[in-house]
């Protein structure tokens, strides 16, 4: 079977998929979202969709407070079980910008992807954090 290229598959599914949440503001002001995997800002554009392009990224919360990250293969297209590159990574965040960095920018993989890349790991590791038990603050208020 040939490949399809990814800009076709975009104007194929870019309005209508079952990925995709309609969210409706002011008049006729919306945006889309999308629920896909490998979309690092849930947004339907282009750039950060996993069913269209070829090399992906992915950032997510993984067990035992680890973050997993997740390249595609763009040899295995066809095979979506083996489709991801998955590392678990158990490091301090500035060991997880290093690799980070080190695998979508310095490896020439998708370096438009960076900020949204940091900005998906900073959320991840932000909701990871462990409050601390003990005393609730009271308030000062009657």
């Amino acid at each position: 079977m040939a490949t399809v290229p990814g800009p076709l598959i975009w104007e194929i599914v870019k309005r209508n998929n079952s990925f995709l949440v309609k969210e409706f503001g002011n008049g006729s002001a919306g945006i889309q979202f999308s629920k896909e995997s490998n979309n690092l800002y849930n947004l339907n554009s282009y750039k950060y969709s996993g069913l269209a392009n070829k090399k992906t990224v992915t950032v997510q919360p993984g067990k035992d407070l680890s973050v997993v990250f997740a390249t595609t293969k763009t040899r295995k297209q066809g095979k979506p079980a083996s489709v991801l590159n998955k590392s678990i990574m158990k490091k301090e965040f500035p060991q997880l910008v290093k690799v980070v960095e080190n695998q979508v920018v310095s490896n020439y993989y998708r370096a438009d992807l960076k900020s949204a890349a940091f900005a998906r790991l900073s959320a991840v590791n932000r909701s990871l954090k462990v409050t601390k038990s003990g005393l609730k603050k009271r308030n000062r208020q009657a």
